[in-house]
């Protein structure tokens, strides 16, 4: 019996990548979406659509989920996994990435899940995961807008569970803290990238990886689907914050 399709946003590094081929190992169709699509490509995975989509073209989202669900019938899983974070100071800090942390990590997340609550809805089942951070209810030093995009995850989410609850669907969060994925290097100032670093290094942290992430998404998912998982953080052991 052919497993039901997951659909993955920003697939083509870091949390997303680890839950496409951990996924595609248990046997799950897939549809993989990210702008490198030639990374996703690369991996070369059996019963996957790869499509080059920004999250933030809701109509380049739906129709990818629409042509997927041709194929391998409805969305049973979408994990919301593009983000951006691009650490700074607001008196310092260009308002062009203030402007792209909200365009992804907001709105992408919101075309997502506009993309496939309706056909949830109707047949009273499924999953929307979506992957928040610990800067979702945390303030950190430099992370003054990502926070903020990441509040906001928080509130459409927990909105959504209740919207979407009498239904028989599942909207979750994950929380994960800091992780050796490529996230940080979008951040244009190396001052902070560094201490950012080091101040990680100083902690003993370095343990919990992508794996872990996707590892801890999967065992969710897979619960009964009374079963709700609302939020789960996740973090290195010795992270303190």
């Amino acid at each position: 019996m052919m497993k039901k399709l997951v659909v993955i946003t920003g697939a083509s590094s870091g949390f997303g990548m680890a839950l496409a081929k951990l996924f595609n190992q248990d046997g799950y169709p897939l549809l993989l979406l990210a702008r490198r699509v030639e990374r996703l490509e690369a991996l070369n995975l059996s019963n996957t659509i790869c499509r080059k989509v920004d999250v933030t073209d809701r109509e380049a989202f739906q129709k990818a989920i629409d042509d997927a669900e041709q194929q391998y019938g409805e969305t049973d899983l979408l994990i919301n996994s593009a983000g951006v974070m691009l650490l700074g100071d607001i008196e310092t800090q260009n308002p062009d990435e203030w402007q792209k942390m909200l365009d992804v990590n907001v709105m992408g997340v919101l075309n997502g899940m506009r993309a496939v609550m309706p056909q949830m809805k109707k047949r009273q089942g499924g999953t929307i995961m979506n992957v928040d951070s610990l800067a979702g209810i945390e303030p950190f030093e430099h992370h003054a807008v990502y926070c903020a995009s990441k509040y906001a995850v928080m509130g459409l989410s927990e909105t959504a569970r209740q919207q979407m609850a009498p239904y028989n669907v599942r909207v979750m969060r994950i929380l994960p803290g800091a992780v050796n994925t490529e996230l940080l290097s979008h951040t244009t100032s190396d001052q902070i990238k560094n201490d950012y670093v080091a101040g990680n290094k100083a902690a003993g942290m370095g343990t919990i990886t992508a794996d872990d992430i996707a590892k801890s998404i999967k065992f969710a998912y897979e619960l009964p689907q009374g079963v709700n998982l609302r939020e789960i953080q996740i973090a290195d052991t010795k992270q303190v914050l």
